[in-house]
């Protein structure tokens, strides 16, 4: 039994345009993701930054502390 060749054709023509479509979606979501990391990075360089502001709040407490008044 034979399978027809332009069957085959159009199968594999269908195959390949849905690959496309993935390969665009694919690039599409890795677009997204950089976003994402980008984001990422940002919010935790912020929190360091704070963190680091703490830090340094609070060693000022700690070296000037008020008189004791009595």
């Amino acid at each position: 039994m034979a399978i027809d060749i332009e069957f085959l054709k159009s199968e594999r023509d269908k195959q390949k345009a849905m690959l496309r479509d993935v390969e665009v979606e694919q690039r599409k979501l890795e677009a997204d993701l950089k976003v994402l990391r980008q984001k990422e990075i940002r919010a935790k360089r912020e929190i360091d930054a704070l963190s680091t502001l703490i830090d340094l709040q609070e060693v000022r407490g700690d070296a000037v502390e008020p008189a004791n008044p009595g």
